[in-house]
């Protein structure tokens, strides 16, 4: 079941041209890996008819591996990086949301397919306030 908005994150906020119309041609499941068991798992998880990717999840994943808060940690850096390129040997488009533009470079380099730098919230919240201190007195 799917909402009829026409100005969602799906929409890209209302710049698809025909959505309600051709929002079925452009659907796919992605999964998470956020954990060791996860990561173990990956192939297996690329298996599972329908799904179309796997993100990252870095901070969890951080967490999972024993570096909260930390995911520039090395062993985390090591286990996105292996798990970008079996990701992709798989056959499945890896996926990852970082804040750093030149680890997310790197991401792209080893052959993910869709990437975010930014939080829609966070940026929000940043211009959210840049207006707003033009305004206060």
């Amino acid at each position: 079941m799917r909402g009829v908005s026409g100005v969602s994150r799906a929409t890209r906020f209302g710049r698809v041209p025909r959505y309600h119309r051709r929002a079925h041609e452009e659907l796919c499941l992605i999964v998470q890996v956020e954990t060791r068991e996860a990561l173990a798992s990956i192939e297996a998880i690329a298996e599972v008819e329908g799904v179309d990717g796997i993100f990252v999840g870095p901070a969890d994943l951080a967490a999972g591996l024993g570096h909260p808060g930390e995911p520039g940690h090395p062993e985390v850096q090591a286990a996105i990086e292996d798990a970008i390129i079996r990701i992709r040997a798989a056959g499945k488009a890896p996926g990852i949301l970082y804040p750093d533009e030149e680890r997310v470079r790197r991401y792209l380099e080893l052959g993910a397919v869709f990437v975010a730098v930014g939080v829609d919230a966070g940026m929000l919240a940043r211009e959210a306030d840049r207006l707003a201190s033009r305004f206060r007195l």
